[in-house]
């Protein structure tokens, strides 16, 4: 029996179209993968546990799908693939991948053995255009920390750079940062359409359970276009 629908064919680079999975919460499956479940018989016992977001990156902060009252107070950029990510704070700077949909219908993930590469859904908006772009990175591997390790040490108005393959740089600033269990995936909240250029980091956390070797929660880091 499938546990997963058919991965969607809306054209890329539209904020409006509709998500990869057609139910809320099966983006679970998918990103599942980033947690190294994928690794037989690993031992995550070697790897510290990644920070948790903060009470204060979470408070206050509702995410919504709600569109701006202006769509256009941020400017925009036109399509172009991401190259690379930093964010200051956690002294972090990486190569950006482009991830598709696998047969099976879910999203793929970089590479364990690349796990110091991010991951950008490329059927998505590009970082900078209107819409949630979105990339996915690797917690941690069997025996090391990976790219998105610290990314629940991240705050409210946090910078966010995205240098883009056509020479331009999309920077965001960080609306709030939140834990999700895996069960209760936000699909629409990460995937689903927004007014303006939006970023969504998503990266595995939680407790680790070593009976199925995945952690038990996703951390999801949301972001908007900087205003100049």
């Amino acid at each position: 029996m499938a546990l997963w629908p058919k991965a969607s064919t809306a054209r890329p680079g539209g904020g409006h179209g509709r998500t990869p999975w057609r139910a809320a919460g099966v983006a679970l499956v998918a990103l599942s993968a980033l947690s190294g479940v994928g690794v037989v018989g690993a031992s995550f016992h070697e790897t510290p546990q990644p920070p948790q977001p903060a009470v204060e990156a979470a408070a206050g902060f509702v995410p919504t799908q709600a569109p701006s009252a202006n769509p256009f107070e941020h400017a925009h950029l036109a399509r172009s693939e991401p190259a690379s990510i930093s964010i200051k704070r956690i002294n972090l700077r990486a190569k950006i991948i482009n991830l598709g949909i696998k047969s099976d219908g879910t999203l793929e993930v970089p590479p364990l053995n690349k796990a110091e590469l991010a991951g950008w859904y490329s059927r998505g908006p590009s970082p900078g255009e209107i819409g949630n772009a979105v990339v996915v990175g690797h917690v941690t591997t069997a025996k090391a920390t990976a790219v998105f390790f610290k990314l629940g040490l991240l705050r409210p108005k946090d910078a966010i750079t995205i240098t883009r393959k056509d020479g331009s740089t999309a920077k965001f600033t960080v609306d709030g940062v939140r834990s999700y269990a895996k069960k209760a995936f936000p699909t629409d909240l990460v995937y689903g359409p927004s007014a303006k250029p939006s970023l969504r980091l998503v990266t595995c956390g939680g407790d680790f359970n070593s009976r199925i070797h995945s952690y038990e929660d996703n951390v999801i880091v949301f972001a908007t276009a900087a205003v100049p």
